[in-house]
């Protein structure tokens, strides 16, 4: 969900983008309008994180997946031993990945209970290039609250919460993230990564997929995404507006509380994570009674409330309620809720 004054401006801004004639779409990625564009972007998403000196700030194309091998070929170093944490499906999709390069260990798992918490121990191998974990897996729904402390340099996968709370970029190596969960619309990725790692990569790594030379070509050895790129500036404009990310975050935990107070009191509805893991971004949930999600789905998208189908590699419910999300959205699925179950109860 993307939010309304971002859309509402877009829109406005459509045929003509400040008196050129042109949309953000028709513009060269090498005009001053569209460098202009780039580089207030960057500047505004700098500014939210508080990122450090001594990072670079990249906008890629290719998703998240593909830098389940973009990560690899840079931060290998020769090393050829990586360390990973397995909290569900999308942090299982990058050890595979992984294992195409390098011998991907994994040093934390949350198997063993079907993904419903995040591991706090983790044995890392200090001969490994650096240690991979999803700090907010999308599909289970289960969210790292604190940065874990590692001994070689961490790598997260930030995706689906991305610019829902502040982050401690000094903390990590790198740290990148799709941008349409909370950021833009598909077909933008953000990279963040610690200079001192770059320029370290594999031989037969594509030009394109090398940080060190997209950093030092500011994003645009090839042609970026540039219409995401501007949409994603328009986000981080609102998000300032909103007072940033500790606002926003403030925001988000009041959205999740509502959601998740009305999960544990209920006995017809139940969320399977962990407590002191839930994600505040994505909620999963099952009924006591599966063969009536059917019927949950078709009234909640009669009442307007789109996408709640659960992936399907687990089934059930989600509800992604992101930052765009009013609370008056969260309220209005819980007054649902309580309805269904009345009536199924």
């Amino acid at each position: 969900m993307l939010p309304a004054e971002v859309l509402a401006r877009a829109g406005d801004e459509m045929l003509d983008w400040h008196g050129t004639g042109m949309c953000v779409m028709e513009m060269s990625h090498r005009g001053k309008e569209f460098m202009g564009i780039a580089a207030e972007a960057e500047a505004d998403l700098r500014d939210l994180l508080s990122i450090p000196p001594g990072y670079k700030l990249l906008f890629l194309q290719g998703g998240a997946t593909l830098q389940f091998a973009q990560v690899p070929m840079n931060l290998l170093h020769g090393k050829g031993k990586a360390d990973y944490v397995l909290t569900g499906e999308w942090s299982k999709k990058a050890i595979k990945e992984a294992k195409n390069y390098c011998d991907a260990a994994v040093a934390a798992s949350s198997e063993d209970r079907k993904f419903t918490y995040a591991p706090k121990q983790w044995k890392v191998r200090p001969d490994a290039a650096y240690v991979h974990f999803c700090s907010n897996e999308t599909i289970g729904g289960v969210e790292f609250h604190e940065v874990p402390s590692a001994s070689i340099p961490l790598v997260a996968d930030a995706s689906s919460h991305f610019l829902s709370r502040p982050m401690d970029v000094s903390k990590f190596a790198l740290i990148y993230a799709g941008a349409q969960k909370n950021a833009g619309p598909a077909g933008l990725t953000f990279v963040i990564v610690r200079e001192d790692l770059l320029g370290k990569a594999e031989k037969r790594t594509p030009s394109v997929m090398d940080y060190k030379l997209q950093a030092d070509a500011d994003s645009m050895l090839n042609t970026p995404p540039t219409y995401s790129m501007y949409i994603a500036g328009l986000v981080f404009k609102w998000l300032k507006q909103q007072g940033g990310l500790s606002s926003i975050e403030r925001k988000n935990i009041e959205k999740a509380k509502l959601l998740y107070d009305y999960l544990d009191s209920s006995a017809f509805f139940k969320n399977p994570v962990a407590r002191e893991d839930r994600s505040r971004m994505n909620v999963p949930f099952t009924l006591k009674d599966s063969s009536l999600d059917g019927a949950f789905l078709k009234g909640a998208e009669e009442r307007g409330m789109v996408q709640l189908k659960g992936h399907r590699s687990v089934g059930g419910m989600r509800a992604s309620i992101y930052n765009a999300m009013p609370i008056e959205g969260v309220r209005r699925l819980v007054e649902y809720m309580k309805e269904f179950e009345q009536r199924h109860g």
